[in-house]
């Protein structure tokens, strides 16, 4: 644990790439050398689980350890939450207020974790506050921290995979893209797992496991602000060296045959079985030894051709929502809801890697499978026709009409790279829509932010009241985000827990993807991806859009 605790300060430290990576490979190294002890490798396995974004859910209500850690403080219940609405993070409030230990144990990771830290979750509540007061007395500093951030399901850090995965390849000597592949789905920490981590032939597959997926940067746009106008010649290279593809708004997928099993992985590295059975359906007619990428989508086959060209009808995103997350789907749901997989890559076939050849001949070769077994509900994303970016420019005009995000444009000879590599894939996408909103609400940030108000509630106009329809906390720099911050505590009119109310004077422009209709909010809106885009210094609060100009820009609104 002590030198985990210092990886953890270091990282937490710095916003340096280079300095994260490297303090993650002299970490992995000392954990994974030759001179290591099976429970330091493991240590290196837990740690890897933790800082490649894999949390545990919360395992003890925070009503508790927030009245346990008062009376160990020996202070009463509203000074802790004085001391929280101040700190805004309640791992880091506990291990301030509960006196040190003076004689911190030595454990290890993997002990902590494995006998102190996973069976709280089987002990009733007595047993779960004797086991937590014994931790506070046993640790104190960054461990306990460390601690209570795996107790609270809150441990994060400013590290990507990709950079966990380039720094076990630094370490270890393999090839990243092997790295990263062995680190995808599920997975426990063990001696076990970290054999296969670290073994030599750089051969296996495991049925189940996906591939790396291969993201997009976003296409360079002319002038100095990216929400006025579209490129019309996007410096990216000719169009001849490119595949124009709609971008759609669905859950990006991996469908995995192997052995006679289907796998259906989400970008997000989860398992996704039995939440679409049509796209498992289809995975059957599949050949084993196939990995293909796609889309999920919400959509239908149509006779139409006149305006459907494929034959298939796209439905709004918020269709497809309504299926999110049901790990089981009724007939009726199926029929009103109907999903296709939009394959457009082919990644493994006859059981071989083949993405490390040209875009070109993986599409070649998933037109050819698919065109050979006719799986039901599984299409052929077909490339867009365009001589020109022009012709984009206009096609991709018509991106919402179609419930797609823009275009993908992808070069004919890029491999299937391991995340995002600059020059290979670009996103296109159509430019956001934007309104102007009053913030009503703010809530003390996470991290580096868990003493500042950055979380805001913004509210439109609807029949003279303002009504709350997005939050937001990204988008302000860090002077603008002390400027509210300021006027949040200057203008607090009620309090709500951790949140405050505050007069509605600050206007700011948001931008956001889409919206849909929703009970859950006063609006009965909800918008997808919300962000900030500046402040509205010029604008008034009698300014502001009302709800039905937002109304007019829901897909069912024409």
């Amino acid at each position: 644990m002590k030198s985990f605790a210092a990886l953890f300060e270091r990282l937490d430290q710095t916003t340096k790439t280079n300095e994260k990576v490297a303090a993650m490979t002299e970490y992995f190294s000392a954990c994974w050398s030759g001179q290591a002890t099976p429970s330091t490798r493991v240590d290196g396995a837990w740690a890897l689980y933790y800082l490649s974004g894999r949390r545990g859910r919360r395992l003890i209500p925070t009503t508790r350890l927030r009245q346990w850690a008062a009376e160990a403080a020996g202070i009463p219940d509203w000074i802790f939450d004085e001391s929280y609405d101040v700190v805004g993070d309640l791992a880091e409030t506990i291990t301030l207020v509960v006196p040190a230990s003076g004689d911190p144990v030595q454990r290890s990771l993997t002990e902590w974790i494995e006998r102190h830290v996973m069976t709280l979750s089987s002990l009733d509540e007595a047993q779960q506050r004797d086991a937590i007061t014994a931790m506070w007395r046993q640790s104190d500093g960054t461990p306990r921290l460390i601690l209570m951030k795996l107790i609270t399901g809150a441990f994060r850090l400013g590290v990507s995979a990709k950079l966990v995965s380039r720094a076990i390849a630094n370490a270890t000597g393999l090839p990243r893209d092997v790295i990263a592949h062995r680190c995808m789905g599920q997975w426990q920490p063990s001696e076990t797992f970290v054999e296969s981590l670290l073994s030599s032939d750089t051969g296996d597959a495991v049925d189940g496991r996906p591939y790396p997926f291969c993201l997009a940067h976003a296409v360079p746009v002319a002038g100095d602000d990216p929400t006025q106008g579209d490129p019309v010649a996007p410096a990216i290279g000719a169009i001849e060296e490119f595949i124009a593809e709609w971008k759609w708004d669905g859950i990006r997928g991996q469908v995995i045959r192997r052995n006679r099993t289907t796998h259906v992985w989400s970008r997000g590295e989860e398992l996704m079985n039995g939440r679409w059975p049509e796209v498992e359906t289809a995975a059957e007619f599949l050949p084993d030894g196939t990995v293909i990428d796609g889309e999920i989508l919400a959509s239908r086959l149509v006779r139409d051709l006149t305006e459907y060209p494929t034959g298939v009808q796209v439905l709004p995103f918020a269709q497809l929502q309504r299926r999110i997350g049901r790990k089981t789907v009724g007939k009726k749901l199926l029929s009103e809801v109907p999903v296709m997989f939009h394959a457009f890559d082919c990644l493994e076939s006859d059981g071989i890697d083949i993405r490390d050849r040209p875009l070109s001949v993986r599409q070649a070769k998933l037109k050819e499978l698919i065109d050979a077994t006719e799986p039901p509900n599984l299409i052929f994303n077909p490339s867009i026709d365009a001589t020109s970016w022009s012709d984009l420019v206009d096609i991709r005009a018509s991106s919402r009409q179609r419930h797609a995000e823009g275009l993908m444009l992808k070069r004919r000879d890029s491999i299937y790279h391991v995340g995002r590599v600059r020059g290979s894939w670009w996103k296109w996408k159509v430019a956001p829509y934007t309104v102007d909103a009053v913030l009503i609400y703010a809530q003390l940030g996470h991290g580096r932010r868990a003493s500042l108000y950055t979380d805001y509630t913004f509210a439109v106009w609807d029949a003279g009241e303002l009504v709350p329809f997005a939050k937001a906390y990204s988008g302000l720099t860090d002077a603008e985000i002390a400027r509210v911050d300021r006027f949040v505590r200057e203008n607090t009119s009620e309090r709500f827990g951790p949140v405050r109310a505050v007069k509605p004077q600050l206007v700011m422009e948001l931008a956001f993807e889409g919206l849909q209709r929703s009970t859950r909010h006063k609006s009965g809106i909800a918008t997808r991806f919300p962000r900030i885009v500046r402040w509205r210094t010029d604008k008034q609060p009698a300014d502001a859009d009302r709800l039905a100009d937002l109304l007019t820009m829901l897909p069912d609104s024409a």
